[in-house]
């Protein structure tokens, strides 16, 4: 995924057919984070927690599924992936954009919490399964996609 410039508002970036598989492998992915990890609170002493914590949660569950839906129709958009000889131009505005590095950010953190939060070091004592290795791939893609994002965004000026 490479920056290549601004059109309008619109930000355009360039796909290999191999990183448009992986951009799209990695946005199924979405949800990772459970909605239970966020917490209204650290303190178990507070009025009504657990009523608030549920509602709390049908709320997140109720977003993510509302991005989903909406996440699938953006990437089946007639013109959102435009195929210029052996490459392919995706094309994104500003609201579209801050709103994907969320969607990204969401895969990558919840792939580092289901790997059990490694650093550098425990990750080479890790034991490498299906799952595990599938869950990094998608953490590193999604840390490399933010970027290119966050770059264009700077080179760009802002999002709006």
């Amino acid at each position: 995924m490479h920056f290549i410039k601004s059109a309008g508002e619109d930000l355009v970036f360039r796909f290999g057919k191999r990183e448009k598989r992986l951009f799209l492998d990695v946005l199924k992915l979405y949800p990772v984070i459970p909605s239970s990890h966020h917490r209204v609170t650290k303190s178990d002493n507070i009025p009504q927690g657990e009523s608030c914590q549920r509602l709390l949660e049908e709320a997140l569950a109720e977003q993510k599924a509302e991005n989903q839906r909406k996440l699938q129709q953006m990437l089946n958009e007639e013109g959102r992936f435009t195929e210029v000889k052996t490459v392919f131009q995706f094309r994104i505005n500003p609201h579209e954009t801050e709103w994907l590095l969320q969607i990204l950010n969401d895969v990558r953190v919840g792939s580092w919490l289901i790997l059990g939060q490694p650093d550098q070091r425990s990750r080479k004592a890790m034991e490498w399964t299906e799952e595990n290795i599938r869950h990094l791939a998608a953490m590193e893609a999604c840390e490399y996609f933010e970027w290119v994002l966050l770059r264009a965004i700077d080179e760009r000026g802002s999002l709006t």
